[in-house]
């Protein structure tokens, strides 16, 4: 029945003077829209008055060029919008298809930005037209939406678009009255599903209700039936789009049950990890005299709160065939909660820190003995800096010149509200300790009562590096965090390093996404190059990807910067000889006048380490951007760059081996944003920490 709506989305459209400017059905017209010349072009078929890019235009770009036994070069649509200027809350629905293999990806492009806002991609082939939908926040800066779509290698990939659907409101809301049901998808059942009610549907059924939009027979709702149930457990499902930025506010709806007994009708949200969350349960606390509320159409609303992508689920479960039906209708969203007492969405990153300007809102617990210290390391060989920045600072407890044995360590957080499940990421180093269970363990402390209740404790030893440490807890009262290391004896103890404490809302798996951005130009190496390129023309080797320390001793990192026991980029010295180096290239970038920063981590030890040097290419001429050489530190140092470049321009990061074999240099974490670089000023408080190396 979906695919149905869909394939005939543009004919039955009603309220066309809801449309948005950008919306397009390719009829007649691309309706502003164009291909970047500086790729391949998108093409009209005006056979089925759609858009599409094909991987055949590969076969005939190496006709052209007399090579057609190369090998295919990876090919890009990049469809732009007209300049749009939509200054309240707006969504865009995409249908589109993708045959075989492939690509699409759907970007916001502001005025004089050099980077792309990610809103939506897509990877999945379908073998019929789909329908996806995006929110488009409220904006008073001009935009582009920014159409990429990459067809597979194989000779029949292509990538169409069929309709480009904008209208004002969030894609949450609906109405049902318009055929594509506003992205709403129903999770098939054999007995009993979600149907749409209203229009010719009341002549085959008598007993449904009248439209609530419309309050007349002519409108259309949603509606599931008992008719054909045949056990408890079938349960049919209504889904919203999966949301596309972080939403709060509150969430109305109307409903309507035809009896009081024998059904179950439920409201949740459902994550990318298929994890469920009740928001509203129907009962008799919401109807005071069923006697005048059967039939009717009942108001409903419910406070959402998702600081990730979620859906939301309409549930309804019958345990006979005469339990009657449930009715859906009119779902709307306002970004004000439903209730003035409703507390406001928390802001998690109060409880975040660096410890690189002091210890922020956090606590030391002075009845439990020895205090944890804030200490730094200045950049050298011989003792690993901090996690931040690689000469900032970061907490210590313990030594072994402590002042006696079995003493207890514990730093507090600020209050976290009850009721909200959180994303806990810490980076430790620990060195000295035979026994790791007491040497650093989380507690949740519990505002009410008192008690306590542990989270995480150490499994393994840390190498001496910083490794990152993901914890999701969900908690029903206040509770502070509480980082806890004990020395149990003088044998059994030795130094425990505390440093970027970052607390976000939702699962870490989640999360994970939303702690470094998807911006093109930024990478950490976890899941491969990124789109960056290695330069063959010119180089003695390429750029390697590497987990762990490197293969010859005494030179290059331990395990990389982002989690530790992730992956890097680096170059393997024992290839080559002096004076080689290797090159990689960033995509191509917009100019734009405003500055621009590019921070990264680099790793430079060893006794005859080279040249690290950052260049920016313009019209394939190179111009230096930053450069360091010689042995730095064997910790991982930040580097920041900011510069202006009102042409297209690729980044290049450029390693030059050394006098020997110990030369290995390693990069991680590049994040490239727009505007300038911000002003960090370390204090650093010298310490003796060489308990970490």
């Amino acid at each position: 029945m979906l695919l149905f709506y869909l394939l005939t989305f543009v004919a039955t459209i009603q309220a066309h003077n809801q449309l948005l400017p950008g919306s397009c059905n390719f009829e007649s017209s691309t309706c502003g829209y164009t291909s970047d010349p500086d790729f391949t072009s998108w093409t009209l078929h005006t056979d089925g008055h759609f858009l599409a890019v094909d991987s055949a235009t590969n076969d005939e770009q190496d006709d052209n060029m007399g090579s057609g036994t190369g090998p295919k070069r990876e090919i890009a649509g990049i469809l732009l919008s007209p300049v749009l200027e939509h200054e309240e809350w707006s969504c865009l629905r995409l249908v589109y298809q993708i045959t075989e293999s492939g690509s699409v990806e759907v970007l916001q492009r502001a005025k004089g930005k050099s980077f792309d806002k990610p809103l939506w991609s897509s990877q999945a082939p379908s073998d019929s037209w789909v329908i996806s939908s995006m929110d488009l926040p409220n904006s008073t800066e001009p935009f582009r939406v920014v159409i990429e779509g990459k067809p597979g290698m194989s000779v029949e990939s292509s990538v169409a678009i069929f309709e480009i659907h904008i209208s004002p409101g969030y894609c949450l809301e609906c109405d049902f009255e318009k055929t594509h049901l506003c992205g709403y998808s129903n999770q098939w059942n054999v007995n009993v599903n979600w149907y749409v009610g209203g229009g010719r549907i009341q002549f085959l059924h008598k007993n449904m209700p009248d439209d609530h939009t419309y309050r007349n027979r002519t409108g259309h709702f949603m509606y599931v039936d008992s008719g054909y149930t045949k056990t408890f457990k079938e349960v049919a499902k209504l889904a919203s789009p999966m949301t596309t930025v972080p939403t709060s506010g509150c969430l109305s709806f109307q409903y309507q049950r035809s009896k009081d007994r024998g059904n179950l009708f439920s409201v949740y949200t459902r994550d990318r990890l298929g994890q469920y969350q009740e928001l509203w349960k129907a009962g008799s606390e919401d109807q005071n005299d069923w006697s005048e509320t059967l039939g009717e159409w009942i108001p409903v609303q419910v406070d959402l709160k998702a600081p990730y992508s979620v859906q939301v689920v309409f549930e309804v479960a019958f345990n006979s065939p005469s339990s009657g039906h449930i009715a859906l209708d009119d779902i709307s969203f306002s970004p004000e909660f439903c209730s003035a007492d409703t507390e406001p969405t928390f802001d998690p990153s109060v409880a975040n820190c660096d410890f690189d300007s002091g210890f922020c809102l956090y606590t030391q617990d002075q009845v439990m003995g020895s205090s944890w210290r804030r200490v730094s390391v200045k950049p050298n060989i011989f003792r690993n800096g901090d996690h931040t920045t690689g000469s900032g600072s970061f907490l210590l407890a313990h030594s072994r010149l402590g002042p006696r044995s079995g003493y207890v360590s514990r730093i507090i957080s600020p209050t976290l509200p009850g009721n909200m499940k959180y994303c806990l990421r810490f980076y430790f180093s620990l060195r000295g300790y035979n026994q790791t269970e007491q040497a650093l363990t989380v507690y949740l402390l519990h505002q009410q009562g008192g008690g306590q209740e542990k989270i995480w404790t150490l499994g393994e030893k840390s190498r001496g590096i910083w490794i990152a440490a993901d914890v999701t807890f969900q908690t029903s009262q206040p509770s502070k965090v509480a980082f806890l290391s004990t020395c149990s004896s003088f044998w059994d103890c030795g130094s425990v390093a505390l440093d970027d404490i970052s607390v976000s809302l939702g699962d870490c798996e989640l999360t994970a996404g939303l702690l470094s951005s998807p911006l093109s130009g930024n990478c950490d190496f976890e899941t491969g190059l990124c789109g960056y390129t290695q330069a063959k023309k010119g180089d003695a080797a390429d750029w390697e990807l590497r987990r762990g320390s490197t293969p010859t001793s005494y030179t290059g990192p331990r395990g990389d910067h982002t989690t530790g026991l992730g992956y890097y980029l680096y170059m393997e010295a024992s290839r080559m000889l002096p004076g080689h180096n290797v090159r990689l290239l960033s995509r191509p970038f917009r100019g734009t006048r405003g500055p621009q920063c590019l921070s990264f981590y680099h790793h430079m030890y060893g006794s005859g380490t080279g040249r690290l040097t950052v260049l920016i290419n313009q019209d394939g001429e190179d111009a230096l951007l930053w450069q360091r050489s010689g042995e730095q530190s064997v910790a991982w140092l930040r580097a920041q760059v900011q510069f202006k470049s009102d042409r297209q321009h690729q980044i290049v990061f450029e390693a030059t081996r050394g006098s020997s074999v110990r030369s290995d240099i390693a990069i991680d974490d590049i994040v490239l944003e727009g505007g300038p670089c911000p002003e960090t000023e370390i204090r650093a408080t010298v310490g003796t920490s060489n308990e970490i190396e």
